[in-house]
This record gives C-alpha cells, sequence and structure tokens, in this order.
C-alpha cells in the first residue's frame, strides 16, 4: 500500500499497551497519531475510556479511531472486565459514532472462538463461541461494532488477534494453539494498517495471525477483504533454512 497523500488523523486507545506501543513507534510517521492511555506519560494524554464525554473530545474531527484499550487477561474475572472492556468499549463505539469518525477498528480476540473443537480452523464468519469471560467481553466489542456500523456512516474493522509476541511461543506458551495463532510484530503493523487504510465500508471481521504454515484460522477475509498481506511464519522463524 503506497502512503497517502496526506497524513490521516488516528486516535489509538491502549496507545501504552504492548500493541499500542508498536502502532505507534512504527506508525507514527505514516498517520498523524493521537495516543491516548489511561496510563498518560511522554506524548500520551490520558484517556479513560469509561468516559463517554472525553471519548468525544478525543474523537472530534479523526479519521480513525483504534481501539485497543481493554484488560488483556483470559485469566480475568468480571470485576476486572466489565469496566476497561465492557463500559469502556461501549463508550468508545458510541463517542466514535457521534463524532462522525469513517472508521473504528476494533481489537477483538481469537479468544471468542476458542470454544469450538480444536480440530476446526477458526473462521472469521464463525459467530462467536468464547470459553472464557474475557473472550465473551470481546464478542461483545464485535456486537458494538455491527450495532455501529448498522445505524451510522462509520464503518468497522474486527481483529480477531491471535498471540501477539515479537517472536514464536516456546517454552510452556509453546502450545499448538499459541503457534499456530502466533501474530508477529510486523503482522500485526500490516494488520493494523491494512484495518485502517481499506475503504470497505460496513462492518468486516478478520482473524489476526501470522502467515503461519499451520494455521488455528483462516486468513481469507483478512487477505481478501482488508488487504492484509503477512509475511512471517512461526516455523519458518523456528527452522530456519
Amino acid at each position: 500500500m503506497g502512503a497517502p497523500s496526506a497524513k490521516r488523523v488516528v486516535v489509538v486507545t491502549g496507545a501504552a499497551g504492548a500493541i499500542g506501543t508498536l502502532v505507534v513507534s512504527r506508525l507514527g510517521e505514516r498517520w498523524s497519531i493521537r495516543a491516548t492511555d489511561i496510563r498518560s506519560g511522554a506524548a500520551i494524554e490520558h484517556l479513560d475510556v469509561v468516559d463517554v464525554d472525553r471519548c468525544r473530545a478525543a474523537f472530534e474531527g479523526v479519521d480513525a479511531v483504534l481501539h485497543l484499550a481493554a484488560n488483556p487477561d483470559p485469566a480475568s474475572e468480571w470485576s476486572e472486565l466489565q469496566a476497561p472492556n465492557v463500559v469502556g468499549a461501549h463508550a468508545v463505539a458510541e463517542a466514535a459514532r457521534d463524532c462522525g469518525v469513517r472508521r473504528l477498528v476494533l481489537a477483538s480476540s481469537l479468544q471468542v472462538g476458542m470454544a469450538y473443537p480444536h480440530t476446526r480452523q477458526r473462521r472469521s464468519e464463525d459467530a462467536p463461541r468464547p470459553a472464557n469471560l474475557y473472550g465473551a467481553t470481546k464478542a461483545w466489542v464485535e456486537a458494538l461494532g455491527s450495532w455501529i456500523a448498522a445505524t451510522s456512516d462509520t464503518s468497522v474493522v474486527a481483529l480477531r488477534i491471535g498471540f501477539f509476541s515479537e517472536r514464536p511461543p516456546a517454552g510452556a506458551n509453546g502450545t499448538p494453539d499459541n503457534v499456530t495463532a502466533w501474530l508477529s510484530h510486523g503482522d500485526c503493523v500490516r494488520l493494523v494498517q491494512a484495518a485502517v487504510e481499506t475503504e470497505r465500508g460496513g462492518l468486516t471481521v478478520v482473524n489476526g495471525i501470522s502467515a503461519n504454515r499451520y494455521r488455528i484460522a483462516e486468513l481469507g477475509e483478512a487477505e481478501h477483504g482488508i488487504g492484509y498481506a503477512p509475511v512471517d511464519d512461526a516455523w519458518e522463524a523456528v527452522e530456519p533454512g
């Protein structure tokens, strides 16, 4: 994808997190990024996503919102998930709609489908079937995306993100599910860029993993629907040559 003629303005929530830090670092020259997080710091504005009025103020006049702010721990309990993953996701979605944002990109997770049999490859069109409460909150995020896309001009891309890490998972994390769900740093940036810049309207749900030889999830909609072009492979990374 060639660079746009003018920089688009993109708000990133959860910019102090692992994916947010990477995206701001790698795409900061391509886009004009407003980095926000509940943990403010150098070049990061304070934004608690449960505050819909603050979200509206942050999103006014921007091209896209990349919503990453959430509790990312699949083992979390309801008391830890309710505010950031449920209330916060609703506030962000509502504010993006109210501000007429062109594109809302939502961080979902492959956890939305982990109750399907392990022998079944996950498809982006699969209905959510979470096996934990965290996955249920990500199903809620996708439902919010459907609501926004159906009732406004804001188009939505929901990313069912896999095992995000710089290198393929190994050791205790090196389970078949995790290795086949690996999403490298480079491919994560490519995925986010495609999600923000695609011209597709409505709601699009895509799986977010690398170009692994064996894949827990298919990538057809990600590749053909939004133009995602992954290059990394967990097996090539661990078996060079």
